[in-house]
């Protein structure tokens, strides 16, 4: 769990990922649209990623990924950002973490 802590507290915006996973993908793309580029950790890439992995299911995730914290805080999976992003709620939440766009 400290592990992955450590990750989800290195920038303002996490995803807990693996690179098969399709609604991971999709997570990725929606951030990315919002003008964010958020610290993709790919769990089937790291050596730990197994137990960052477990530690997730501990913390009552449905499904381990993806798994998305801002500002060090567990936002939810996919279900809870489509959520918060349809209701208008996830922007403002990423909005200090958005890139300067032309």
């Amino acid at each position: 769990m400290e592990a992955m802590m450590r990750v989800a507290t290195k920038k303002g915006v996490v995803i807990f990922s693996k690179s098969s996973c399709c609604m991971c993908y999709t997570v990725k793309i929606l951030f990315h649209e919002l003008g964010v580029n958020p610290l993709i950790h790919e769990l089937d890439q790291d050596p730990e990623g197994k137990d960052m992995e477990n530690a997730l299911m501990r913390m009552g995730c449905n499904t381990a990924v993806p798994a998305v914290y801002i500002n060090g805080q567990f936002i939810g999976s996919t279900n809870e950002i489509m959520s918060l992003h349809l209701g208008g709620s996830l922007l403002p939440l990423v909005r200090p973490y958005q890139a300067m766009l032309p």
